[in-house]
Order: structure tokens, then C-alpha cells, then sequence
């Protein structure tokens, strides 16, 4: 059985400010071998890397959308950026903005990345199904447990027959039994919100295939202890 994923959400944010390239740089020195972050688009095409999708002082705040990259803080880099340093890592890339889609495919393609090692996420199903034919990236359907079940089996196989690569939920949603049915449709079960060890352990003991968590080092200590 292959390790899981070690995704540094938004890089290493228990470490460092979130979504820039000094956390992401850190992430990876830490031991992650993905990285995790949020995408959205700019007045201008340009698809930057922030959580929340707007900028400025809390009485004037603006969204993305209607600031070109120039006008951005410093801190927030692009997706581009990112890209270049990179490396052999997988990429989690949350598509906040739908309308961001086709300019992340084009960005990751410009700068080389290879579709195997990218993951692209959203909470509905209906549009990341509908990035399926665009696309050589995987995708996964990134929600909560209450918008699925009981339908588990169902929702398994609908993601099998809609060619999505992977199912997400919260770390302490996932159970060794869900683990289990989602492989059984060859889903990869990814879990996200794992903050400490003790969280991790019996998700790595079930199979889990990808961790989401702040505390980079935390992951990697799972994975190199008994």
C-alpha cells in the first residue's frame, strides 16, 4: 500500500502566513509531499492563491474578481508562481471560483505540471463532473458527511462513472468501514482538518490516501513511527 499524500494546507500554516510562497516553501521542507491551496481569478485572467477572495482593509474590502494581479498585496502569489518551485509534489488546488477553471488548466499546462500529480477540488458535484472532459487532471469532490449520507454506496459509484479520482471529507467524518466502500469503487478517500497525530494514526491504519493538515510535521511523524 502506497503512503498517503502529506498535503501542507495552504502550506505550512501552522508555521507561517498561509497561501504565500514562503509557507509553501516551508511545507515542503517540512517533509509534505503535496501542497494544498485556493484559487481564484483576477479582474485581469490572472489566477492568484487566496483563501477568503477579497482584499483591502475590513471597511473596504474588495473581491479579487474586481482587482488586476498588479494592485494585490505582495504576499499573494499566483499560480505560477507556485508552479515553478513546485517540484515533484501533488498539488490540491480548492477552485473557489468556477469561473478560474479554464485558467488554471491553462496555467498548470504552460508551466509543465503533470496532470497525475494535480487535484482539482470543489463541494459541488454537479460542476466538478462537468470539468471531466476538459481536463487530464484529477478531480475530487471535496464535502461534508451530512450532504451524503446515507447515500455512500451510490455516491461511490457515481463518482466511478463520472471518471472523478477522489471523494474528501473532514478527518473525523472518514471511518475504517467508508475507507473500505469507497475503495471498492477504486475511490481515493481524502481527508482533510488532521491537526494532530492521534487524528492521523488509525486514518493511515485504514487506508486513508491523502492527508490535508496545518502542522506539516505532525503528518510526517505518522508516517515514521510504529
Amino acid at each position: 500500500m502506497n503512503p498517503p499524500i502529506l498535503f501542507g494546507h495552504r502550506g505550512a500554516r501552522g508555521h507561517a502566513q498561509e497561501n504565500t510562497i514562503e509557507s509553501f516553501e516551508l511545507a515542503l521542507r517540512l517533509g509534505a509531499t503535496g501542497l494544498e491551496t485556493d484559487a481564484w481569478l483576477t479582474r485581469d485572467g490572472v489566477v492568484i492563491l487566496d483563501h477568503d477572495g477579497e482584499v483591502g482593509s475590513r471597511l473596504r474590502r474588495r473581491s479579487i474578481s474586481d482587482v488586476d494581479a498588479k494592485d494585490l498585496p505582495s504576499h499573494i502569489p499566483s499560480l505560477a508562481e507556485l508552479c515553478r518551485m513546485l517540484g515533484s509534489a501533488h498539488l490540491s488546488i480548492d477552485i473557489k471560483d468556477p469561473l478560474a477553471f479554464s485558467e488554471v488548466c491553462s496555467t498548470l499546462e504552460e508551466e509543465g505540471c503533470s496532470p497525475e500529480k494535480i487535484w482539482l477540488c470543489h463541494p459541488d458535484l454537479e460542476i466538478v463532473s462537468s470539468w471531466r472532459p476538459q481536463t487530464r487532471a484529477n478531480l475530487v469532490h471535496s464535502t461534508r458527511y451530512s450532504k451524503i449520507a446515507p447515500q455512500f454506496e451510490s455516491h461511490a459509484a457515481t463518482l466511478s462513472s463520472r471518471g472523478i479520482t477522489a471523494f474528501n471529507m473532514p478527518a473525523s467524518e472518514w471511518s475504517g468501514g467508508l475507507i473500505a466502500l469507497y475503495h471498492r469503487f477504486s475511490i481515493l478517500c481524502f481527508a482533510w482538518n488532521v491537526q494532530y497525530t492521534e487524528v492521523a494514526k488509525p486514518l493511515v491504519s485504514a487506508g486513508v490516501d491523502a492527508l490535508y493538515g496545518d502542522y506539516v510535521d505532525r503528518l510526517v511523524d505518522v508516517l515514521h513511527t510504529d
